[in-house]
């Protein structure tokens, strides 16, 4: 489980195919200050398995679903990376509850300024932005993110003068593939619902609802 805060922007050291997993190093220093194998971080919101550690960068491995799923099969060496570490129960919540689990990727259409924020429009499939709503949560490259508006093929969201500080997607252009985690709660609120039927006049009254 993670934040959304983002901790530290790492480097990608080493991206090497093997099959069709790949092998990634990143070079870091404050996540790896106390990983150790079998921990996680997250690398641009992907919840990965640290392999091995040392003292200024760790490595992991991609299985095939999460290159097909998600941008880091795009990866490059010296490419910058968003990493964070798995949430400890004694720290504060400072975004909201991201899995760290993909849930597609969206497509960066545009970037506008205004004042010291940027705004950022993403395309998704509509089956991503069918959990997207105004004021929802979302989660882009790792980020903890509040959804500003949606339409029927984009979303955008506001990024404040902090923020682009401290994350890759303020040096990204149009093009840019970003991963996409949605809010879990929709999802779930979803398949119990599905689960239950169609809510109607008369589920209301047989559930205490006059």
């Amino acid at each position: 489980m993670f934040t959304g805060i983002i901790e530290e922007i790492g480097t990608v050291k080493e991206l090497r195919r093997s099959g069709e997993g790949v092998h990634l190093a990143i070079a870091a220093q404050k996540v790896t200050s106390d990983a150790r194998p079998g921990d996680s971080i997250a690398v641009n919101g992907t919840c990965l398995t640290v392999v091995t550690r040392g003292d200024d960068f760790f490595t992991a491995g991609l299985a095939p679903e999460t290159v097909q799923r998600t941008n880091l099969g795009f990866l490059k060496k010296n490419s910058p990376v968003n990493l964070e570490r798995a949430l400890l129960p004694s720290q504060r919540m400072g975004g909201h509850f991201v899995q760290g689990h993909i849930d597609g990727t969206g497509i960066l259409r545009s970037k506008r300024v205004e004042k010291d924020s940027l705004w950022l429009t993403i395309a998704a499939e509509p089956d991503l932005l069918h959990y997207i709503v105004p004021k929802g949560f979302i989660a882009l490259d790792g980020v903890s993110l509040t959804v500003v508006d949606v339409d029927d093929s984009t979303f955008s969201v506001m990024l404040v003068a902090y923020t682009q500080a401290h994350i890759i997607l303020p040096e990204k252009q149009p093009g840019y593939r970003v991963n996409i985690e949605v809010d879990i709660l929709g999802k779930y609120i979803e398949k119990l619902l599905a689960a239950r039927g169609s809510i109607d006049e008369n589920f209301l009254k047989q559930h205490g609802f006059a």
